[in-house]
Protein backbone atom coordinates (compact mmCIF):
# COMPACT_ATOMS: atom_id res chain seq x y z
CA UNK A 1 0.00 0.00 0.00
CA UNK A 2 0.94 3.45 -0.91
CA UNK A 3 0.76 6.42 1.20
CA UNK A 4 1.26 10.36 0.22
CA UNK A 5 0.42 13.57 2.42
CA UNK A 6 -0.63 16.23 -0.30
CA UNK A 7 -0.53 20.08 0.19
CA UNK A 8 -3.60 21.50 -1.12
CA UNK A 9 -3.57 24.86 -0.37
CA UNK A 10 -6.92 25.67 -2.58
CA UNK A 11 -9.16 23.55 0.42
CA UNK A 12 -10.86 26.47 2.23
CA UNK A 13 -13.88 25.46 3.84
CA UNK A 14 -15.68 22.27 4.85
CA UNK A 15 -17.06 21.15 1.16
CA UNK A 16 -13.61 21.34 -0.17
CA UNK A 17 -12.78 19.09 2.31
CA UNK A 18 -16.11 16.52 1.40
CA UNK A 19 -15.45 16.85 -2.32
CA UNK A 20 -11.50 15.72 -1.80
CA UNK A 21 -12.98 13.30 0.10
CA UNK A 22 -15.55 11.92 -1.88
CA UNK A 23 -13.97 12.45 -5.24
CA UNK A 24 -10.72 10.69 -4.14
CA UNK A 25 -12.52 7.98 -2.42
CA UNK A 26 -14.50 6.94 -5.58
CA UNK A 27 -10.72 6.17 -7.61
CA UNK A 28 -10.18 2.09 -7.98
CA UNK A 29 -7.46 1.40 -5.44
CA UNK A 30 -7.75 4.04 -3.05
CA UNK A 31 -8.30 2.62 0.71
CA UNK A 32 -8.61 5.76 2.64
CA UNK A 33 -8.54 9.82 2.14
CA UNK A 34 -8.63 12.07 5.55
CA UNK A 35 -8.50 16.00 4.89
CA UNK A 36 -7.53 18.46 7.12
CA UNK A 37 -9.13 21.74 6.67
CA UNK A 38 -6.66 23.80 9.22
CA UNK A 39 -3.55 22.20 7.50
CA UNK A 40 -4.66 22.79 3.68
CA UNK A 41 -3.43 18.51 3.53
CA UNK A 42 -5.26 15.68 2.27
CA UNK A 43 -3.63 11.71 3.54
CA UNK A 44 -4.53 9.80 1.11
CA UNK A 45 -3.40 5.50 0.57
CA UNK A 46 -3.66 3.41 -2.03
CA UNK A 47 -2.96 0.41 -4.15
CA UNK A 48 -3.17 -0.51 -8.02
CA UNK A 49 -4.21 0.59 -10.13
CA UNK A 50 -4.29 4.19 -8.24
CA UNK A 51 -0.72 5.79 -8.54
CA UNK A 52 0.14 8.75 -7.12
CA UNK A 53 -0.42 10.07 -10.78
CA UNK A 54 -4.00 8.99 -11.11
CA UNK A 55 -4.66 10.99 -7.59
CA UNK A 56 -3.00 14.28 -9.02
CA UNK A 57 -4.60 14.08 -11.77
CA UNK A 58 -8.04 13.78 -10.02
CA UNK A 59 -7.62 16.85 -7.49
CA UNK A 60 -6.66 18.90 -10.02
CA UNK A 61 -9.85 17.92 -12.41
CA UNK A 62 -12.32 18.50 -8.92
CA UNK A 63 -10.09 22.30 -8.66
CA UNK A 64 -8.12 21.52 -5.63
CA UNK A 65 -4.57 20.55 -7.30
CA UNK A 66 -1.70 19.62 -4.76
CA UNK A 67 1.55 21.48 -4.65
CA UNK A 68 4.44 18.83 -4.73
Amino acid sequence: MQERTYSIPGMTCQHCVNTIEREIAELEGVKAVKADLEGKKAVIQWDSPATNEVVMDMLREIGYPAED
